[in-house]
């Protein structure tokens, strides 16, 4: 394994992890134990259903404190956009992070390094092992150069509805009607991830993921307006 490249990493980061299993872990993809056995005894699906959680946890805290005046809805909506699946991707590409993902040849070969759901794993994955190795203050440290100063920007306050925009813009030229079908379901139960496909007047335009079923129609829709206009 080349372990010269989480080195720098962690340089990059500004961390240094007490166990760096947990780092390998993060960026160990099951295609990569498959191969590896004797390397490394796992893979980061734990990991990431830890990280998730904890990044749910510390997002809500922080616009709870720092958005005193948003009502319940309001701040759902905003964590929404926050930990939803393309603003992970976002985050991890902004790290590099797929630079440092460890998969099998097969999975390598497919492109599966820039395939958004990885990379979104991977990120979350990341977040569950910073806390089970320096705790929640280490993970709100790292979230507050690299997720909260976007949050405090304004970057997610605007959180568009692509499927009404499509609608609407669908209805103006008088297309033909819109169909949205979840084509496959990947992913253990607990972490599912949806792939939708737009189809306007029978044919596919354009397809999304997301850790819902709502959430990949929408980045279908948005996949679908960015391709007819």
């Amino acid at each position: 394994m080349k372990l010269k490249r989480f080195e720098q990493l962690q340089h990059s980061l500004g961390i240094q992890f007490n166990n760096r299993k947990l780092l390998y872990q993060a960026f160990t993809h099951a295609s990569y134990i498959n191969e590896h056995r004797r390397e490394l005894k796992e893979d980061n699906e734990r990991l990431e259903f830890l990280g998730d959680a904890v990044l749910e946890l510390t997002v809500s805290e922080y616009l709870y404190k720092t958005h005193p005046k948003m009502k319940e809805g309001e701040l759902t909506k905003l964590r929404a956009a926050v930990v939803c699946e393309p603003s992970l991707v976002f985050y991890a590409n902004n790290l590099k992070f797929g630079d440092f993902i460890l998969l099998g040849r097969g999975e390598e070969y497919t492109g599966g390094r820039k395939r958004p759901a990885l990379l979104a794993d991977v990120f979350e994955a990341f977040i569950g092992a910073l806390y089970l190795d320096q705790g929640i203050h280490a993970v709100k440290a790292f979230l507050e150069r690299n997720v909260f100063v976007l949050i405090s920007e304004g970057k997610f306050i605007r959180t568009n509805d692509y499927k009404s925009e499509l609608q609407e813009f669908v209805q103006e030229k008088n297309i033909g009607p819109i169909e949205y079908r979840i084509i496959s379901e990947e992913g253990p139960a607990h972490q599912k991830t949806f792939i939708s496909k737009v189809f306007i007047d029978g044919q596919p335009i354009g397809q999304g993921s997301g850790k819902t079923k709502k959430e990949a129609e929408q980045e279908a829709a948005n996949v679908t307006l960015q391709r007819i206009r």
